[in-house]
């Protein structure tokens, strides 16, 4: 089961991470605010930010959902059964059927997200994923055959991040906006690879050396 976990993970978390730097690039609001969070919890240079502090760091992990309900890392949720006769959304499914959820469609719904094109993580603040969104939020399923990764990933995800946006600062390689037009694949990976320009914050020099 882990070997499964750490296979299955790996692409989707690493094209995760590549959205999410690039979505903040462009709105540097969200760069400043997820550093801001991190001095307020951590400090200036006092130590690198670990797993004890995620959960102290909502604003991180807002970054984070946004990013799943724009570019889910699996866009369709594939070979669920229906195990007896049942109506969706006016739709008879008959027992037996193979079904295929497009979490993708779901996630950028206007319907049940406003602006949903739009990069804004501050509509995950004080709102539980699953509570406040239900099943019209699921990048990682839901129930018995929700992805028993999630804890892992989003540490994962929320620890790296954290990290780069704690030690470097981050700006993009021209004054234009990154073109995030998306490439082939299920697991929605960019169309090109993310470029970008980077130098350890001032603050950090001193905590590198001691490394």
């Amino acid at each position: 089961m882990l070997q499964v976990m750490l296979i299955g993970g790996t692409e989707t978390t690493a094209i995760t991470m590549e959205w999410a730097l690039s979505l903040m690039l462009n709105r540097a609001s969200t760069l400043r605010k997820a550093h801001e969070e991190i001095q307020n919890r951590i400090g200036k240079s006092n130590r690198l930010i670990d797993d004890s502090d995620l959960n102290h760091l909502p604003y991180i992990q807002a970054i984070i959902s946004e990013t799943l309900r724009m570019y889910p890392a699996a866009a369709l949720i594939g070979h669920h059964e229906a195990s007896k006769d049942c109506t969706v959304g006016g739709y008879h499914i008959p027992r037996g059927t193979i079904l295929f959820v497009n979490v993708r469609a779901m996630q950028n719904d206007p319907k049940f997200w406003e602006e949903p094109t739009k990069f804004k993580p501050e509509r995950f603040l004080n709102v539980d994923d699953k509570e406040g969104f239900g099943f019209n939020f699921l990048p990682f399923s839901y129930g018995r055959r929700g992805c028993p990764g999630e804890p892992s990933a989003r540490r994962v995800i929320g620890l790296t991040l954290g990290l780069l946006v704690q030690c470097f600062e981050w700006t993009r390689i021209s004054e234009e906006l990154l073109d995030l037009s998306e490439g082939p694949g299920l697991n929605i990976p960019r169309g090109t690879p993310l470029l970008a320009k980077c130098k350890p914050r001032p603050e950090m020099v001193g905590l590198f050396s001691h490394s």
